[in-house]
C-alpha cells in the first residue's frame, strides 16, 4: 500500500503520514480514530480541480490538510493550530 490510496470511493491514509502533524504517534491516530476525537473530511475537486483530493484532518486544536491527486501523491500539506472546538457552548440570550 502507497501512504494514500484513493479506490472504489474509499479513502486509504496511513496513520504514520497524519500522526506528526497532529501531535500523535500512528498508534495514537487509531486510538483517536476510534475514540472519535480525530475527525476527518475528505472533498473531492470539481472542473479546475477534477482529480484531487482535499483531506483535512481536526485533533484537539490540530488541524491538517492534504490536497492529494489520484495516485495518492501529497500536492499539498498545511499545518495548523487552532481553537479548540467546544461542544455544548450555548448561546446567552437578553432578557
Amino acid at each position: 500500500m502507497s501512504d494514500i490510496e484513493l479506490a472504489e470511493g474509499a479513502v486509504k491514509v496511513d496513520a504514520a503520514v497524519i500522526a506528526t502533524d497532529l501531535g500523535l504517534t500512528p498508534e495514537g491516530v487509531l486510538n483517536a480514530l476510534r475514540d472519535r476525537r480525530l475527525t476527518a473530511v475528505c472533498e473531492q475537486g470539481l472542473e479546475q480541480d477534477a482529480g484531487r483530493w482535499r483531506l483535512t484532518f481536526y485533533h484537539a486544536d490540530r488541524r491538517l490538510r492534504l490536497v492529494v491527486d489520484q495516485a495518492g501523491q501529497v500536492l499539498e500539506r498545511s499545518a495548523a493550530r487552532q481553537r479548540a472546538r467546544r461542544p455544548g457552548r450555548r448561546m446567552l440570550s437578553s432578557g
